[in-house]
């Protein structure tokens, strides 16, 4: 578990030097427990103090890296039961499913819809990252066709299914260096899946029939060396899933059972035939606690529900979900166009902006940088007044975009105006708008009427 600020200062130096940035021993164990420093800021910490505290400070579910680069996926690192305990650290996997006995054209529609379907959402790119391919064939010839049909899919990031050893290798060799998840290691064929796992340096998953076959085996893998460990408890029925997650993670996090400490997999495209419900136990995962969600299929439909509650859920509670902040455009734009402010937390622009789309009115919307406050907060805390939106209208270079010199603030914020206009100067026209944002649209309309 997470260590607390005093059992850290028990491993510092306690010379309170200040080379850390901060003025004591004990200041900076607090700052390391809060995640805001890193050890590697002390200078005189022994290497037996940082060997101890990467022990202890280790989480009790282990991270595990799936693919490899810039696109690989963490999951696991967990440390609570509950996002508001302190936050969820990795958020699970999506994976599309792909399997030898599909038509070529299927194929290729799958992996399309993989590409295509990303949404940007407050300055992230929501997608699935995983191609789950699957041997059904039982065929070594057309599993390696697939994974070297799909294998430079870009972002994309593998798990390998097949009971077949020699099918695993074939795969994983097809995709040297992109460390995929070789699924899965049974009591059958733990040696061998083991084995290759460790030669390839590639994660594996375990599948029992039991909690308790799991951490058999997940111990024999320890035993073998092999750490990358995700857990596949075999449930195909949501109601055992959903418990088996709930186990798992108690059990890791309570300590009363470390073979379980590691992601698990779940397969909610094997739990049902009808796609709707193949999306709800999916969100129900989301929730709790998939490490590797596998769905049948990408659809818009479904698939942008689930990317919205996971980035809603581990979102980390702490911080404020922002949006850059710069000029957008809304709607139809010319050079006479309104031009609106408004702060950058994530939830603020997007009201304002689908009022102003709602309004059908093309507008500017000047995003100012709050450090994700809303408005009211942040001109309570000096991070929304007049100078400060002012250089920020300065900066954006929206002078030389239109020649409309009329700029409309919150109502909330009319306090800031006349430091606004003095910072602005004569040229531009500040204008008092709605306190609410549901009342933009008719104030757009009645503005360029």
């Amino acid at each position: 578990m997470a260590l607390s600020g005093i059992q850290i200062f028990k491993f510092l130096p306690k010379t309170n030097c200040g080379e850390c940035g901060v003025p004591t021993c004990l200041a900076f164990a607090m700052s390391l427990a809060a995640g805001k420093a890193e050890l590697a800021k002390c200078p005189y910490v022994s290497e037996a103090s940082k060997a101890a505290l990467s022990e202890a400070s280790a989480p009790p579910i282990r991270t595990v890296v799936i693919g490899s680069g810039d696109s690989a996926v963490k999951v696991g690192g967990e440390t609570v039961l509950f996002r508001h305990e302190k936050t969820f650290v990795n958020r699970p996997g999506l994976a599309l499913l792909l399997t030898d006995t599909m038509e070529d054209a299927e194929i290729a529609a799958r992996v399309k819809r993989f590409g295509e379907l990303r949404y940007p959402r407050v300055g992230l790119i929501l997608k699935g990252e995983l191609l789950a391919i699957e041997s059904k064939s039982g065929d070594a010839t057309k599993f390696k066709a697939l994974v070297d049909k799909v294998k430079d899919v870009p972002e994309a990031n593998f798990v390998l299914i097949a009971n077949d050893v020699a099918l695993l290798k074939a795969g994983a060799q097809a995709l040297a260096g992109k460390k995929p998840l070789l699924c899965a290691a049974t009591a059958a064929n733990i040696d061998a899946v083991g084995a290759l796992a460790k030669e390839t340096a590639c994660p594996v998953v375990v599948r029992a029939e039991s909690l308790d076959g799991v951490a058999a085996l997940t111990a024999k893998l320890e035993a073998m060396g092999v750490k990358d460990i995700v857990i596949d408890t075999g449930s195909r029925k949501i109601r055992e899933a959903f418990i088996d997650q709930l186990a798992l993670r108690r059990g890791a996090l309570s300590g009363k059972n470390k073979a379980w400490g590691y992601p698990s997999i779940v397969f909610p495209n094997e739990m049902t035939q009808d796609p709707i419900m193949e999306s709800l136990y999916a969100a129900t995962f989301v929730a709790k606690y998939g490490g590797i969600i596998v769905l049948s299929d990408f659809r818009g439909e479904t698939l942008f529900p689930i990317l919205l509650e996971r980035l809603n859920i581990y979102a980390d509670p702490q911080r404020p979900m922002v949006t850059e902040p710069k000029v957008y455009e809304i709607g139809n734009v010319t050079e006479n166009s309104p031009l609106l402010v408004t702060s950058n937390f994530a939830l603020t622009y997007f009201i304002v902006s689908g009022e102003i789309e709602a309004s059908r009115v093309g507008a500017y919307l000047l995003v100012v940088d709050t450090e994700g406050l809303s408005v009211l907060t942040a001109w309570a805390a000096g991070k929304f007044a007049g100078d400060l939106v002012g250089a920020a209208l300065k900066k954006s270079g929206i002078a030389d975009r239109t020649k409309n010199r009329k700029v409309v603030i919150p109502g909330l914020a009319a306090i800031i105006s006349g430091d606004l206009e003095e910072e602005l100067g004569p040229d531009w026209n500040v204008i008092i708008g709605p306190r609410e944002a549901s009342h933009i649209v008719p104030f757009l309309k009645q503005m360029v009427a």
